[in-house]
């Protein structure tokens, strides 16, 4: 099958999938009151939102895993080799790429677990808390640690990235036996932490996490076609289309908000995409709006401890600095989308300028 019309095929069935699943899902959400318990410190006009279905992350979990499998079984089917294209311009080459695209599926998956159990926690309790601390971060360690031993083992225990202008990056020193490198797993949990975090961080106004991550999905897929990755397009793609499709039900006044269900799913699938690339790195610039919401919490809440109460922002994270200036939640939607655009655009360029040679 061809990569393009494999890509056009797994967006289109994703956003499909995605907003039929809405007609479903959220009546049964409704009927189970499966509702979002809104914080007393929010913003006061938040409180309309109470009882909104959470969870709808389900929506586009499911489109976007039914896309991805739909387009490689044809292409199976067809005697294609959709996922062969995926090692073309790779260092890794086709079996370890491939390694690193479906163990991220299921990293993705995983995290969207970890989220559904977070949100039930919730809505059960009719609290804004769910799952401890505790047991969040051992579930992401455990989530984490499971995907990088895959890419650990795919690459032959000789781990490595690629950094735009500076080349394929080693993580294990010349000269060092094979069995180390401490600064792979390192590396490796602080962009899976990060990244889901900041992810789950920027899902607080209606239609911006979606919105956001409609561009940096747009941004990968030029990445994978830049870099003959097919296969990585073809998820990113279906992403893109399901992100698009829940959009139908989330755009402001949202009919149903992702939850946790949702964005931890969403921070996992870009994670795992960017390493499928060999560039995680890029997702500074391509999510550079999930940079400025995580920054913008850690800024918030280092700075008030450091002063006794003081805040830089009204509110953190930095989207409720904005909506409590009197910004509307579609015009934070818009604006964050656009500029989360821009740092696409950026990360583009750094890859035809960055990659040459490697």
């Amino acid at each position: 099958m061809n990569g393009y019309v494999a890509m056009a095929i797994a967006a289109g069935l994703a956003l499909g999938i995605t907003a039929l699943l809405g007609y479903a899902l959220i009546p049964w959400l409704h009927k189970l009151k499966f509702g979002q318990i809104i914080l007393d410190i929010g913003p006061s006009w938040h409180k309309h939102k109470q009882g909104t279905p959470t969870m709808g992350g389900l929506m586009f979990i499911a489109g976007t895993l039914l896309s991805v499998a739909a387009v490689y079984a044809t292409d199976l089917l067809l005697g294609g080799s959709l996922l062969g294209l995926g090692g073309t311009g790779l260092a890794l080459g086709r079996g370890g790429f491939n390694t690193k695209l479906f163990a991220g599926l299921g990293m993705a998956a995983l995290f969207g677990l970890m989220g559904f159990l977070d949100d039930y926690t919730k809505v059960v309790k009719k609290r804004n808390k769910g799952l401890s601390i505790t047991q969040k971060s051992v579930a992401q360690i455990l989530i984490s640690v499971g995907y990088l031993m895959s890419l650990w083992l795919s690459m032959g225990k000789a781990p490595y990235t690629l950094i735009p202008f500076v080349g394929k990056v080693s993580f294990i020193p010349q000269g060092q036996p094979t069995g180390v490198g401490l600064l792979f797993w390192v590396f490796g949990f602080a962009v899976i932490y990060a990244t889901t975090n900041a992810v789950n961080f920027t899902d607080g106004v209606d239609g911006l996490c979606a919105g956001v991550t409609v561009t940096a999905a747009a941004g990968l897929i030029a990445f994978a076609v830049l870099r003959s990755a097919f296969g990585a397009g073809v998820v990113s793609a279906a992403l893109l289309g399901g992100c698009v499709g829940f959009l139908v039900w989330n755009h402001n006044p949202a009919k149903v908000i992702m939850g946790d269900t949702g964005s931890m799913f969403l921070g996992g699938l870009l994670v795992a995409v960017a390493f499928a690339l060999d560039c995680p790195v890029i997702l500074l610039l391509m999510g550079i709006i999930y940079v400025i919401e995580g920054l913008s919490d850690v800024i918030q809440i280092g700075y008030f401890r450091m002063t006794g109460g003081k805040r830089v922002f009204k509110m953190a994270p930095i989207h409720h600095h904005f909506e409590m200036s009197g910004w509307k939640e579609k015009k934070i939607g818009v604006v964050f989308s656009l500029v989360n655009l821009l740092g696409v655009i950026a990360g583009i360029f750094v890859i035809l300028f960055g990659f040459k040679g490697f």
